[in-house]
């Protein structure tokens, strides 16, 4: 084995704890990393690899960055899925006896970051730990370390684990080495999850008070294993760690993650970023704690008609008060982010500023308060209640903290004179040798005539008296001690000078120890605050989306929606809200949208780019508006309360995991038939059109008899397969709805209308045409489509009475083939036979005869 120099041997002893993470090893004004680790980052970071000895034959690949801007370093890092582990010295090189003592003190991971651009002031930054236990059962916890929040539940499948991923966003999750490989390796996959591990399932002592609400032992040993995580990489104070809260997926409405996609909620399924979504046409939030909140209630619509209700009102208020709302605006736009503001006092990392944020938030507590109380609404009056404006901190920071302090907290110039005694002392005398060395100044220039004489100061050398060479015959003898050479002056110092400088320095000193124990001390105070500090933030995150909502609202004359008792859905004059807003000052055109008990299913046929997919979209988004507590883009709104809603829109491929686009197709349509009840609702778009057109057409058909006999739920359907509309005449609770349009001197123009009655064509042609595809090709194709037409024409008049008897030979055949070989037949076969013999297949499509052999097989079974 090599021999190496005590300091890569202890540089090895310490990465060989931290395998999985860059070690950020401090030596001197730089943060190195060696072998390994040097060669990536070199790579990663785009930075010079280099080498030095290290006792060894071979020279060791070395790579650093400078401690002062590390910070930018570390968030590349961490932006790619890794985690660096931060090695500083711990001991005085001073007093230290062969190398330094040094030791990680805190190890950032993507799930763990406390500051800097990867810790969006809009967005949770959650840490999530998965337990799989034997009965098949998960237990699933998450926090976000930089508030604090904690909660927990437990799910039945690994398919809810990956909805709840998705759901919060998560970037690393916490799991046991137990956990089966085929399962870490599709959250790698689907996610680009990092993968933490932590085996010690036990709950800390001192994290028994904020695991109360966890009866369950599968949620102790879940929550144990992410608060484990914790200390192990964090290594510092988690006092602003929340009391956990217990939640229950069923609590809320039930969105997948394929849903939530094909809705574009919180991103657009094509440049994956917010604007466009339903999250960026909502967010009129003016408090980062308000629009976390915002998509915390975006990702979980509300089930109980009171809980939604009680927004609904709160709202209306708002938006009646019109006044108070703006007052409330202008308000909270000055409350920096308490929640996080208190984590960092917590955690350690709170500076100067901070406080003076958090000062400047508190200040406008008793005037929210004020204008919360004189709303006209029963629960505003406990908000205002809970709008606690923690005095005794704000007259501490007054009294305690600079008005414009420094961002380091070592430095000085932190506190306030007359705060403390001792430091306005050392503070006193800091300030009279000053005055006195600008006196001394004069007096010497005086003394020996030189009038550009000058008493200087640097870190090195000190004070010093500055005389030119050109002056040096000037000065007395034995008055002046020599201290430096310059090019063009020399430097002195007096016996006076340097007695003086003494107490100075060690006023300065001293001031500035005393300064950072003082600011400690404040900030030990400031932590009793935060369970205050965290409730006055939630409080403060509610008011902020409910004025969201009625200014969104009020802006985009949305209405209150009701909610039917008996499963009804009544929407005048709909619109989606997202595409009214991007269409700007063009006219978006309005739909109705009616459901009841009768008519459970719609069946939407009409061209391309008519707006079916648009009709559907908007009428999951309206309900899920409603069910966060937001007013609803109608003139009317009556809607049921929705369990869950499921989407099948667009065509998408899963090339990860080696999908094709119809195979996603078929797992979506399984899921919402397999999970749907009669309260949910069901948007499908085009299913069955990824294979054959017979294949399609028989799927189509067969799913929506399922839902229509089995399920129940309210379904939007949308197809080409125009020969599906006869399906209203044998399912009694589906009607035909299309979007209309009209041809225009060959022109398809495209009413975007929703009525009654199947569309008579798809209009194909026309979109190509819209779409400017060559001319020559698109008068091919009108050719080609006028031979197909005259073509089934033609076969139709021939040879109808031919394919028809066919279609009734073979249901004959079937029939026979089916019944029973022995001389009697049952009765149920002979009323079979006879439904047989009464057909009048002369008078019936193809599909219907389809449909009726469909029936006698079911019969027969």
């Amino acid at each position: 084995m090599a021999t190496y120099t005590p300091m890569i041997q202890q540089y090895l002893d310490i990465k060989a704890q931290y395998q999985d993470a860059f070690l950020f090893f401090r030596l001197g004004d730089f943060y190195e990393m060696f072998f390994d680790d040097a060669i990536k980052a070199a790579q990663e970071l785009e930075i010079t690899l280099t080498s030095r000895d290290g006792g060894a034959e071979e020279r060791i690949p070395m790579c650093g960055v400078p401690y002062h801007s590390a910070q930018g370093y570390i968030e590349q890092l961490i932006a790619k899925g890794y985690k660096v582990a931060i090695c500083e010295q711990v001991e005085d090189p001073k007093t230290a006896k062969g190398v330094v003592r040094r030791e990680v003190v805190q190890l950032i991971t993507p799930g763990t970051v406390m500051e800097g651009k990867r810790l969006l002031d809009k967005e949770n930054n959650y840490l999530a730990t998965l337990t799989a236990f034997e009965d098949g059962t998960y237990g699933f916890a998450y926090t976000d370390l930089s508030t604090g929040e904690n909660r927990i539940t437990l799910l039945s499948s690994f398919e809810d684990v990956m909805n709840e991923m998705y759901a919060i966003g998560t970037k690393e999750v916490v799991i046991s080495s137990q956990l089966p490989e085929k399962w870490r390796q599709n959250m790698k996959e689907r996610y680009d999850v990092t993968l933490s591990y932590e085996e010690e399932v036990i709950l800390p002592e001192a994290f028994q008070p904020i695991a109360c609400a966890l009866e369950q032992e599968k949620l102790k040993i879940t929550f144990a294993r992410l608060v484990n995580y914790l200390i192990r990489t964090q290594k510092r104070s988690l006092d602003h760690m929340q009391p956990v809260q217990v939640y229950q997926v069923d609590q809320y409405m039930k969105i997948d993650l394929y849903s939530k996609r094909n809705l574009e909620l919180t991103e657009t399924i094509r440049a994956k970023g917010r604007k466009g979504s339903l999250l960026w046409l909502l967010d009129e939030t003016v408090t980062a704690m308000g629009g976390r909140l915002l998509k915390q209630w975006l990702d979980r619509p509300l089930l109980d008609r009171r809980q939604i209700e009680r927004r609904l009102n709160m709202v209306e208020t708002l938006m009646n008060q019109y006044f108070e709302r703006q007052e409330l605006r202008t308000l909270l736009r000055e409350v920096y982010d308490v929640e996080r503001l208190a984590g960092r006092v917590a955690y350690g990392n709170v500076n100067a500023r901070d406080f003076i944020q958090l000062k400047k938030s508190l200040q406008q507590i008793p005037a929210l308060k004020d204008i919360v109380a004189n709303l006209n609404n029963e629960d505003a009056q406990e908000l205002a209640s809970q709008l606690d404006p923690c005095t005794e901190l704000v007259d501490l920071l007054e009294r305690a903290i600079q008005d414009n302090p420094p961002l380091s907290v070592k430095e000085g110039n932190i506190i306030k004179d007359g705060y403390n005694e001792t430091l306005d002392r050392f503070r006193d005398a800091s300030r009279n040798g000053k005055s006195w060395i600008a006196q001394l100044e004069s007096k010497e220039r005086e003394l020996t005539g030189i009038k550009s004489l000058k008493i200087g100061y640097n870190r090195v050398f000190g004070y010093y008296i500055e005389v030119t060479k050109a002056n040096l015959h000037l000065l007395p003898k034995g008055r002046y001690e020599r201290k430096q050479t310059l090019a063009n002056a020399e430097r002195f110092i007096t016996q006076e000078l340097k007695e003086k400088e003494a107490l100075i320095l060690e006023a300065e000193e001293k001031s500035m120890e005393l300064e950072y124990e003082l600011f400690v001390d404040i900030r030990e105070q400031v932590k009793q605050f935060i369970p205050r500090l965290q409730t006055l933030a939630k409080t403060i995150s509610q008011l902020d989306v409910l004025q969201c909502f009625a200014t969104v609202s009020e802006e985009r004359h949305y209405v209150k929606p009701c909610f039917s008792d008996n499963r009804e859905l009544f929407i005048q004059d709909g619109r989606h809200p997202v595409v009214e807003k991007v269409l700007g000052s063009q006219v978006y055109v309005p739909n109705d949208c009616y459901m009841n008990k009768e008519r459970e299913m719609l069946l939407i046929t009409g061209p391309n780019m008519s707006g079916k997919s648009t009709y559907m979209r908007q009428i999951a988004l309206t309900a899920i508006m409603a069910q966060i507590g937001c007013f609803v883009p109608a003139r009317e709104a009556v809607l049921p309360i929705f369990d869950q809603v499921f989407t099948r829109i667009g065509a998408a491929d899963d090339l990860i995991s080696g999908q094709s686009t119809f195979m996603v197709e078929m797992l979506e349509a399984r899921n919402a038939i397999v999970h749907a009840t009669q309260n949910s609702l069901i948007l499908f778009d085009e299913i069955g059109r990824g294979t054959s057109t017979y294949d399609g057409m028989a799927l189509a058909q067969a799913i929506i008899e399922y839902i229509h006999n089995n399920i129940g739920a309210k379904t939007l359907f949308s197809t080409h397969y125009h020969e599906l509309t006869v399906l209203e005449q044998s399912l009694h609770k589906l009607k035909n709805v299309h979007v209309s349009a009209v041809e225009e001197h060959g022109k398809v123009v495209f009413l975007h209308k929703i009525e009654d009655g199947p569309a008579d064509q798809s209009y194909g042609i026309h979109v190509a045409e819209l779409a400017e595809l060559p001319h020559d090709l698109i008068v091919r194709a009108k050719e080609i489509l006028a031979e197909l037409e005259h073509r089934e024409t033609s076969e139709m008049s021939t040879d109808t009475t031919t394919k028809k008897n066919e279609q009734f030979e073979q249901l004959s055949m079937f029939v026979e083939e089916t019944s029973p070989k022995e001389p009697s037949l049952s009765k149920k076969e002979k009323e079979v036979i006879k439904s047989i013999q009464s057909l009048n297949l002369l008078d019936m499509t193809p599909l219907q005869a389809l449909n009726k052999l469909y029936e006698i097989q079911k019969l027969l079974k």
